[in-house]
């Protein structure tokens, strides 16, 4: 397995889980080596080495590849999209799951949920953010979809390797970030390098990380393994969201205990012009062929479907739930 994660808690530790898990379930039969960022490929090129067959699988961010399918963003996350829990839904009981084979089986790969960070950050400023135009001529580094949001009111956008943010931030070679939560980010040392950290992730509202096999890989093996891997992806998504809530919880307390970084929530006129422009955007990830506009089409009815249920469940009632 190769991931685009460098060494460090949540993202590489995830990866390594999901493969100590396969073993255990299959006594030993099925051994999962893996390899951290750029150990065996360079950042970025994970889909491509599994696709050659160079590699196995992969354990990444399946919106990296968008230049093989803007759709795939929908499987990962989209401004304004689904939560994590909507996610798994759409994905395994929605319909998504056979969408995703038919795109990924394109490039002879099985895809699978098998990771979430959960609910995400806003970014770090180096500077406080008042109103859209404060983004004009803004280096910020941020990954599609959301960063097409951010070009369109005038941001220099960039993609860069988690690896490579904190040095970018504290040099001034970009002015802004976003990464994942509280937790960590202030692994990374992003809140030493900027003070301003803006909420919520309206960009990326429940992000899911994605394993991917290599197709020949995948239907070598037995039906039984087959399903012991889909059920220890399908655990570890799980898990993983629940770590993430809890360190991103303690991680977020700790940051306002020290009282060092400026917690702030992005202006309700900024978040409409977000939400506003993102519409269009997400649309786009659909446009580029029937698949693409199928997924698409299945994804905002699911939305609809399943926003109906979350707005008079957890929605009311985290809105209503008392403080202490």
């Amino acid at each position: 397995m190769v991931t685009d994660w460098p060494e460090g808690p949540g993202l590489l530790p995830s990866a390594r889980r999901l493969a100590q898990a396969v073993a255990a379930a299959s006594n030993g039969r099925i051994r999962i080596k893996v390899s951290a960022s750029g150990a065996v490929v360079r950042p970025f090129e994970t889909f491509d080495a599994v696709q050659a067959g160079v590699a196995d699988m992969f354990h990444s961010h399946i919106g990296y590849f968008e230049k093989r399918s803007p759709a795939f963003h929908l499987f990962s996350g989209v401004p304004f999209g689904f939560t994590a829990n909507e996610l798994f839904a759409w994905v395994h009981f929605g319909g998504g799951q056979a969408l995703w084979d038919e795109l990924s089986g394109q490039f002879d790969i099985k895809p699978l949920l098998c990771s979430s960070t959960g609910a995400q950050m806003g970014g770090w400023f180096r500077n406080e953010i008042t109103s859209t135009e404060g983004l004009k001529g803004l280096r910020y580094r941020m990954a599609e979809p959301g960063a097409e949001v951010f070009r369109r009111l005038g941001a220099t956008v960039v993609l860069l390797p988690g690896a490579d943010i904190v040095r970018a931030l504290k040099s001034g070679a970009i002015d802004a970030c976003e990464w994942l939560g509280p937790w960590l980010d202030t692994a990374m040392g992003l809140h030493q390098a900027a003070r301003f950290y803006y909420y919520p992730a309206w960009h990326e509202p429940g992000t899911a990380l994605t394993l991917g096999i290599n197709r020949a890989v995948w239907e070598s093996l037995e039906l039984a393994d087959r399903r012991l891997i889909e059920v220890a992806a399908a655990s570890e998504y799980a898990i993983s969201l629940a770590e993430f809530n809890t360190n991103n919880a303690r991680a977020l307390r700790d940051l306002q205990q020290e009282g060092v970084v400026n917690l702030r929530q992005f202006p309700p006129a900024m978040l409409k012009t977000f939400a506003e422009i993102s519409k269009d955007v997400v649309a786009q990830t659909g446009s580029g062929d029937p698949l693409s506009g199928k997924i698409y089409r299945s994804y905002t009815e699911f939305r609809a479907l399943i926003r109906g249920w979350s707005d008079v469940a957890e929605g009311a009632y985290l809105r209503l739930r008392p403080v202490g």
